[in-house]
């Protein structure tokens, strides 16, 4: 009976039962969503990749930046699309696991980026002089591919350990697949105390992401309080930075909270919105919130827009 319920091929998704009457609503809101986000974020990272005068390490992560939301919202918003039109939600079992890679890597390499992020904001406020040798091409090419593939080979071995579980429930009460639910349906709650371990090594390693970010705020602040021109830039290049953290850091929390202490009581409504915050907030904030602090940015767009304008008329 027990190996029945192992070969589990398809998962069930239960998020959108109670929604299914606002369908259209759903679908047009969430489709507006989903192309505001790949519209804001290809605006910013096409800018910086035309204008030389951007390639530098700053605007390098942030082109960064913005292609992993395009990434991680891929994961998410055609599945959603497809689910709203259609009367069954349901899921392969590979499909359930390529979407909590996708999601979770994502989410992953945004804290990374964001820690890289800091740390070039310490550089070039806190030593100056030695930004460029520091900052080189060759030492950003090496932050960008740390951002991104270590948080995927992290979220792969979460994954894969998933996989070797035998499954006793088909049904997952989200939008979308999320592997600490699928670890909690295991029919064996023994087979699951090595991704237990490894979940938990995994939250170490972006708790000290935390501290790193923590640890080179504290720095540039101490530089920033005597110097007008330190402030200036502080102001300039770390506000959108710290902006744009403690939007993500508080959509996830609340989601992760919500995943294990959350009331089951709440209107699914309510808990769809806490469940993809973190797919829909920072995704579509981010570009917006550097596109108008940054000023090289801001004014390139401006000029194109400008420029656009008269050529119409």
């Amino acid at each position: 009976m027990t190996s029945n319920f192992s070969h589990v091929r398809l998962f069930f998704l239960s998020g959108l039962n109670e929604t299914m009457n606002y369908r259209v609503a759903l679908f047009s809101l969430t489709l507006l969503c989903y192309c505001s986000i790949v519209l804001v974020n290809v605006a910013l990272i096409v800018t910086i990749i035309l204008d030389k005068y951007m390639h530098e390490p700053m605007y390098i992560l942030l082109c960064t930046f913005c292609m992993n939301g395009i990434y991680g919202t891929t994961g998410f918003y055609p599945k959603i699309l497809r689910d709203l039109l259609s009367p069954v939600h349901v899921i392969s079992y590979s499909g359930c696991l390529v979407q909590a890679l996708v999601i979770y890597s994502f989410a992953c390499s945004d804290l990374s980026i964001l820690s890289v992020m800091a740390y070039d904001r310490y550089v070039a406020i806190c030593r100056p002089l030695d930004y460029h040798s520091i900052m080189s091409k060759q030492r950003v090419l090496l932050l960008v591919c740390f951002s991104w593939l270590t948080p995927f080979c992290i979220i792969a071995i979460n994954i894969i350990l998933t996989s070797r579980l035998k499954l006793c429930s088909p049904y997952i009460s989200r939008l979308f697949c999320v592997n600490w639910i699928i670890v909690q349906s295991a029919c064996f709650p023994d087979d699951t105390i090595v991704n237990n371990i490894v979940a938990y090594i995994t939250i170490i390693i972006y708790v000290l992401h935390g501290f790193l970010i923590f640890w080179s705020y504290v720095y540039v602040i101490k530089t920033c309080v005597n110097s007008l021109e330190n402030r200036a830039k502080f102001m300039q290049t770390c506000v959108p930075h710290l902006t744009s953290l403690l939007i993500f850091l508080m959509a996830l929390l609340v989601d992760n909270m919500h995943i294990r202490y959350g009331a089951t009581d709440l209107p699914q409504t309510l808990n769809n919105f806490i469940a993809i915050e973190f797919l829909v907030i920072p995704p579509i904030m981010n570009p917006l919130i550097y596109g108008f602090k940054l000023t090289k940015i801001r004014n390139k767009i401006l000029g194109c827009i400008t420029y656009k304008t008269k050529q119409l008329r």
